[in-house]
């Protein structure tokens, strides 16, 4: 049987502060985040399986998509703990703020390798991470790809 990609698209609001940086967003500020994951695989081909035809349930992935990047970065001011920033993150967390500090400056491009690696961890033996899009603005986004990372 051929091997299907499906896709399901996820969004969140997160903010952050890209410490060091030369530009605006070296201060805080958020963004509408638009998440697509794509997942590959073979369709279920036994006909008394309640899933037959489906590669993956839509909503299995949306469990670990919503569980794992969704329901931690919505609405969370994102800094690298390795900075200063751990200072303002300290007081915005003790004020009752959701503040996640994270091991790498939280661009999109250092994101979506993170979402990588929790989404693979979740996934089926049988489903394979294809790809991921992460929109930061309407024409800004990172992309990560399973054939680029092999």
């Amino acid at each position: 049987m051929s091997n299907i990609r499906i896709t399901k698209q996820f969004s969140f609001e997160t903010g952050h502060a890209l410490y060091g940086y030369d530009g605006k967003c070296r201060n805080v500020h958020g963004h509408s985040y638009k998440l697509s994951v794509t997942v590959i695989g073979t369709p279920i081909s036994e006909t008394s399986h309640v899933k037959f035809g489906m590669v993956i349930d839509f909503s299995d992935l949306k469990k670990i998509v919503k569980t794992e990047i969704v329901d931690v970065f919505d609405h969370a001011t994102v800094f690298n703990k390795n900075t200063p920033h751990v200072e303002l993150a300290k007081e915005l967390s003790d004020r009752g703020h959701n503040v996640l500090l994270v091991d790498y400056q939280p661009t999109s491009e250092m994101m979506v390798i993170d979402f990588a690696d929790k989404i693979k961890r979740h996934l089926p033996q049988n489903i394979t991470l294809h790809s991921l899009k992460l929109q930061e603005t309407d024409s800004s986004f990172a992309e990560w790809y399973a054939s680029d990372n092999k």
